[in-house]
């Protein structure tokens, strides 16, 4: 086994990213459970700058930020490849990488929503990216955005569908409608159900309990400091 340490949260998307890389390369791995509201000194001393996981550890060395990481293991082990080849090809992937990242804002805002209008304000931000993934990555009802094998394209944005369903789910929203949206919904339908995806997809009870609690924590919190 390579000396290399995944601290993380099991349940963030961002998590769930590198350990689908992981498991599809077939690396062994140490994993280290963070405490979301006490993070290790080993954690903060692996990334002071932004103090958040996931943090791979490899030989004693840290690389942040769930993309970075990603483009590192598979850079490092290039079996299972998840970058194309061709450099045109290559940059398109990371264009769409790049355009995953532009979702993230839409999280505390659906999550900290407080009432209909709010919340109706970051669904549609939300179905807005949707559909543009929907008109421009899927229209020619490729399985994959890769095509017929999972790419660093599924994994970005695989991992944050992921978290808004259950999001959704919370809030009693459906997210991913299937009459809004019929490819990406299959398109999710296939990428879940992909050999290494499935056998390490979170549970979904669990996954709904955790982020619901989390959400009611952090909700709590949110009025405690504005009151």
């Amino acid at each position: 086994m390579a000396d290399l340490k995944l601290h993380a949260f099991w349940y963030s998307p961002f998590t769930l990213r590198v350990v689908w890389t992981l498991k599809l390369k077939g690396i062994s791995y140490e994993n280290i459970e963070e405490d979301r509201y006490n993070k290790s000194p080993q954690l903060l001393e692996y990334n002071p700058v932004h103090k958040k996981i996931p943090v791979l550890v490899h030989g004693g060395k840290p690389i942040c930020e769930s993309m970075v990481i990603v483009e590192y293991i598979d850079e490092l082990w290039p079996q299972n490849p998840l970058l194309p080849r061709d450099p045109y090809q290559r940059a398109q992937a990371r264009f769409w990488v790049a355009y995953a990242e532009q979702m993230v804002p839409v999280i505390p805002a659906l999550i900290f929503s407080t009432n209909a209008e709010e919340k109706g304000k970051a669904l549609e931000k939300l179905w807005e990216h949707l559909k543009v993934l929907e008109d421009h990555c899927l229209a020619d009802k490729r399985k994959f955005f890769g095509g017929d094998k999972l790419n660093i394209v599924d994994i970005a944005f695989g991992s944050l569908v992921t978290l808004f369903i259950t999001i959704g789910d919370v809030k009693q929203e459906e997210i991913l409608v299937a009459e809004k949206f019929p490819l990406l919904h299959v398109w999710f339908d296939n990428f879940k159900n992909a050999p290494v995806i499935k056998e390490n997809f979170p549970d979904r009870e669990k996954m709904l309990a955790t982020i619901k609690a989390i959400m009611e924590k952090d909700l709590m919190e949110m009025r405690l400091a504005s009151s």
